[in-house]
This record gives structure tokens, C-alpha cells and sequence, in this order.
């Protein structure tokens, strides 16, 4: 009694079934088939996840300044556009048969799209069978938040050469043939999740996937003709920067799924590690290049935020603290790595995101 059990939070880090260690209530968590009845609705945690589902929402639109400040003027308003339009594309997708590819019945490969389908069975009244103390759309609306910012992404890497109609077509194809399968794996109790993977906030589900797709797509784009790697708005990169720290306290925050320490934790250790991350990316510019940078302080804080997000609700404040000094050191060199390879990754979505 008492104890909130849910898919991703079991799959995400708490301990699994089939762990020697696993407690009991842990064998529901890779068979929402079998769940018992959902608990009653927590009022504090349900008003929680409402201000996370939103504060998670506003990182596109600071994703979109942020990238848009670092491209050349004469693509800013495309690069913006191609962040803007996934809340609309992803969206659409998400709510329609997204969710229940990713959360839905296992199929091994992904979830059945028939489980969630347009949103049946899924109420404001009673929670997922899955997800106790919040309505279950209210689980399904704070999860497609992830699904909308995770194509946006990897916009940063093909910035330039990406025509929109084809964009369109890519979110979704992406959201289905990569995306989909790695969310139920990881989170919706699939075989990832039973081998032991953790993943608390999405560094696997959303950084690594859009980091790693986005050096793949470089194959298939090529290069810029005319490769400037000047920002053209660093007020737009801080804007930017600003507003998705906000929004990642709601990103890692809110995978708590409720109210209480592990949210606390989530929160206040990815402040630390943004933060420790922010100012050593700055300590190495300022040597390397004889004064401190606007545009490098921003992306240490990225790096350092997206480096804490898998494990953000597990481990001990001094843990973070390393995380950020690991973040920027290992951030840097493959930001660094990557020109000496010429990969033109334009916005470095990879060393940031993927690695």
C-alpha cells in the first residue's frame, strides 16, 4: 500500500522483475496485461505531471531559438519551422497510434497498435493499469512530449539540407522505425527492459537515438556546400538555452511520474550537473581560445543537462557533479572529434546528444 508502480518507472530504474533483489510488486511491470486495478487518483501528483507535461512541452519552442540562433540568418526561420511544425506531425501521430506502439500490448519488436488505438480505453477518470496516481491521458499527453522534441533534435545535424515536404514524411517514418521501438523496449516493458536497462528521463529513448540517427541521416544529406559554423544570434542561443533548462526540470522532474524525493533528486541533480558542465565548457573556450563564449557556455549546459538525464533520479548529488565534469569533457572532445573526421554535423546533435 502506498507504493506508485508504473511501466517506465520500473523500466526506467526502479528494480525489475526477475532481479534477485526485485520486491514483489516488480512482476507487474512487464505485464500490463495482468496489472491489478489502477489505484485511486493522487490529486498533488496529478496537478505535478500537469505543470511537468507542460514545462516539457515549451523545450521545442526553446529548441527552435536555440538552433535558430545558431544558423546562419538565412536559415533561421526554417530551422525554427522544422521545430515547430514536429509538435504539430508528431503530435497527430502520438495520440493516434504512437502511444500504443510504444506502450501498448508487446509484440516483441514494439507495442500493439491496436492496444491504445485513437486513445481507446485511455480516460481522465482512473489511471493505466501500468501508471498509478495520475489519469492515464494525462501519462499518454506528458509522454508525447518526449515523441515531439526527439525529431526536432536531429534537425540541428542536417541543418541546411532537409527540404520541408520530405521533413514531414521524416518525422514520422523516424517516430515508427526508431523511436517506437526503442521507447517499448526501454519503457514499454520490453526485452530491453528485462535484460536490466535503465533509462530514467530518456538519455537512451531520446538522446542517443536522435544523437546517433543524426549522424546516420549525414550519409544520406551530405555536406553543406557552404559550411558556416557562425551563429548568426547568440541572444537566440541563450533565449534558447534558458528555456530548455526550465523545461528540463519537468523533463527529468516529472519521470518521476509523481510527487516526491525522486523528483526532487531528478531536479536538483540536473541543475547540478548543467551547471558544472556549463562552466568548464566555458573554462576550455576561454583557454583554447583566449576569452570566454556565450555560445560554448550554452552548449556545456545542454551537454551536461542531456549527460545527467538517464540516471538523473538515481543517483547522489556528488554523482551529478562528476556527470557534468564527464559531460563536458567527453562533449567537448567529440564535438572536437567530429571535425577532425569532417562529419558535418552543422549544430554537433551527436557529441552533445549522442555520445
Amino acid at each position: 500500500r502506498g507504493v506508485k508502480v508504473s511501466r517506465k518507472a520500473c523500466t526506467s530504474g526502479r528494480r525489475l522483475a526477475g532481479h534477485p533483489d526485485a520486491p514483489s510488486w516488480a512482476e507487474t511491470c512487464h505485464a500490463s496485461s495482468k496489472a491489478p486495478a489502477a489505484m485511486a487518483i493522487d490529486a498533488a501528483s496529478t496537478a505535478y505531471m500537469l505543470v511537468c507535461t507542460a514545462l516539457v512541452h515549451l523545450m521545442t519552442p526553446g529548441l527552435a531559438f536555440f538552433y535558430g540562433g545558431l544558423v546562419s540568418d538565412l536559415s533561421v526561420l526554417s530551422m525554427m519551422m522544422q521545430s515547430f511544425v514536429s509538435m504539430g506531425v508528431a503530435t497527430i501521430f502520438w495520440y493516434i497510434v504512437g502511444f500504443s506502439l510504444c506502450f501498448g500490448e508487446s509484440g516483441g519488436f514494439m507495442g500493439s497498435p491496436a492496444t491504445y488505438f485513437a486513445m481507446r480505453d485511455v480516460n481522465v477518470q482512473e489511471s493505466l493499469p501500468f501508471v498509478d496516481g495520475i489519469p492515464g491521458l494525462l501519462f499518454v499527453a506528458y509522454q508525447g512530449m518526449f515523441a515531439v522534441i526527439t525529431p526536432a533534435l536531429m534537425t540541428g545535424a542536417f541543418a541546411d539540407r532537409f527540404r520541408f515536404k520530405p521533413y514531414l514524411f521524416f518525422i514520422v517514418l523516424w517516430l515508427i522505425a526508431v523511436y517506437a521501438p526503442w521507447c517499448h523496449w526501454i519503457w514499454g516493458g520490453g526485452f530491453l527492459a528485462q535484460w536490466g536497462v535503465y533509462d530514467f528521463a530518456g538519455g537512451i529513448v531520446v538522446h542517443v537515438t536522435a544523437g546517433f540517427s543524426a549522424l546516420a541521416s549525414l550519409v544520406v544529406v551530405g555536406k553543406r556546400a557552404d559550411a558556416q559554423d557562425i551563429p548568426h544570434n547568440v541572444p537566440y542561443v541563450a533565449l534558447g538555452t534558458a528555456v530548455l533548462w526550465f523545461g528540463w526540470f519537468g523533463f527529468n522532474g516529472g519521470s518521476a511520474l509523481a510527487t516526491g524525493s525522486k523528483a526532487v533528486a531528478a531536479a536538483v541533480n540536473s541543475e547540478i550537473a548543467g551547471s558544472v558542465a556549463l562552466f568548464l565548457w566555458l573554462i576550455i573556450d576561454w583557454i583554447r581560445n583566449g576569452r570566454p563564449g556565450l555560445v560554448g557556455l550554452c552548449v556545456g549546459a545542454i551537454a551536461g543537462l542531456a549527460t545527467v538525464t538517464p540516471c538523473a533520479g538515481f543517483v547522489q548529488p556528488w554523482a551529478a557533479f562528476v556527470l557534468g565534469v564527464v559531460a563536458c569533457v567527453v562533449c567537448y572532445a567529440c564535438c572536437e572529434l567530429r571535425k577532425k573526421l569532417k562529419f558535418d554535423d552543422a549544430l554537433d546533435v551527436w557529441g552533445v546528444h549522442g555520445m
